[in-house]
């Protein structure tokens, strides 16, 4: 992108570079969801699938200017880029700087919404004061009526944060770390207690339907010893408490040198993924924390979550298809809540096969092994003795003679 058609004030243009990359490490943001309308004679529009920095609910990839308003910051953070002792580049946008960068992007079709985040400039209450007034020049004197994500800023108080929630479409406000232990070690300055502060108001005002979304939260994956079954507790609790829309989970990224950081060959990517598919199982598939963490702390990384627990409960299986409801369905490897209210629409109209499931779209590359029609199983020939040479662990309790024999089909 050529940014000098924006402004010809370098010293802008040097700022926003900075800023910019300042920024790229905070993930808690998603589609927005949002009913915001172009105000009359306004321009911008944050409408249902909203601004996310990945795909959005309509499937489209959708684009935000995603900066900080300052890397300053009165924090020492471990893990952060910004943390104060650090040698970098520093920089601060004015509100009006802000403000004027979204709508020249913005005109120039190159971004649909903004997500504005800060380090603790001189004091919480200073920082979200200077954000807030670059929000309010957006929507009062540009009349810009697209998303605006706004980052909370913790020890912020209680007026300034009920004042976000009336500009913004959503905000955050990150935990970091999974406990108050890392948080002592790795982020001395913070505590549950300052961290949570901002959620509890954003759920108060949910619950009096004052906003239309609670705010989302971010917890870094792997600068800490804590366990993937810590995390995702910790993340059931908020889903409980409604106190989040969202977890995102950060894999931590090495860019400091501590004594109290690990020493990473690189940031635990696979490790994130698992988490989030986890997550969803939690979520919207009934599953428990307990169920996904049977025989270890932290989920395999070699099989997704829902798998490692369909091998390791073999009795739970084969689903039969036509008489599953739809929590046993949805527990198939494989079969998802779409595939799964199809399968239960479709058993209304007549008998299932295999072919009716694949015209059906209903994707058996996985499912096969897990499932019968009519008590038939979907793949022959398969030697459970090879399975077992395969996953010795899974079939410790077990002999051959207690295993049906359509066990014996399930992939190798």
């Amino acid at each position: 992108m050529n940014l000098q058609i924006l402004s010809p004030d370098r010293s802008l243009l040097k700022k926003l570079n900075i800023l910019a990359m300042s920024a790229r490490y905070d993930n808690s943001c998603s589609s927005s969801g949002s009913r915001r309308e172009t105000p009359a004679q306004g321009i911008g529009n944050g409408y249902i699938s909203g601004i996310c920095h990945t795909w959005s609910a309509d499937g489209r990839c959708v684009s935000l200017l995603k900066i900080l308003m300052t890397n300053f910051c009165k924090n020492d953070c471990k893990y952060c880029i910004n943390r104060r002792q650090n040698d970098v580049p520093r920089a601060i946008f004015t509100p009006e700087e802000i403000a004027s960068l979204t709508i020249e992007f913005y005109r120039r079709n190159y971004i649909e919404g903004l997500f504005l985040s800060s380090g603790i400039y001189r004091s919480p209450d200073d920082t979200m004061e200077l954000m807030l007034r670059a929000i309010k020049i957006l929507r009062e004197k540009y009349h810009f009526g697209g998303y605006i994500h706004l980052k909370l800023i913790p020890g912020a108080s209680d007026v300034l944060i009920s004042e976000a929630l009336k500009l913004a479409d959503r905000v955050s406000s990150n935990l970091e770390l999974a406990t108050e232990t890392s948080l002592r070690a790795l982020a001395s300055e913070k505590n549950f207690a300052l961290l949570f502060a901002p959620l509890k108001i954003v759920r108060e005002q949910y619950e009096n339907k004052e906003i239309k979304a609670p705010a989302s939260t971010q917890v870094i994956i792997g600068a800490s010893p804590d366990t993937d079954k810590t995390i995702l507790n910790l993340a059931q609790r908020l889903y409980i408490k409604k106190m989040v829309r969202r977890v995102y989970y950060s894999a931590y990224i090495p860019l400091n040198m501590d004594p109290a950081l690990p020493v990473l060959s690189s940031p635990p990517f696979l490790r994130e993924h698992r988490l989030y598919q986890a997550d969803w199982l939690l979520r919207f598939y009934g599953f428990n924390i307990d169920e996904l963490f049977e025989n270890s702390e932290n989920l395999e990384l070699n099989l997704d979550p829902k798998l490692a627990w369909a091998l390791r409960n073999l009795i739970f299986f084969p689903v039969e298809i036509t008489k599953a409801d739809y929590w046993e369905l949805i527990r198939v490897p494989g079969i998802g809540p779409t595939s799964a209210k199809k399968i239960i629409q479709a058993r209304k109209y007549g008998p299932l096969s295999d072919e009716i499931l694949k015209n059906l779209g209903v994707p058996l590359k996985r499912a096969r092994y897990f499932i019968t029609i009519k008590g038939k199983c979907l793949v022959r020939n398969r030697k459970m003795k090879i399975l077992e040479n395969k996953h010795p662990s899974l079939f410790k309790e077990f002999s051959d003679t207690e295993w049906p024999k359509s066990y014996a089909y399930l992939p190798i």
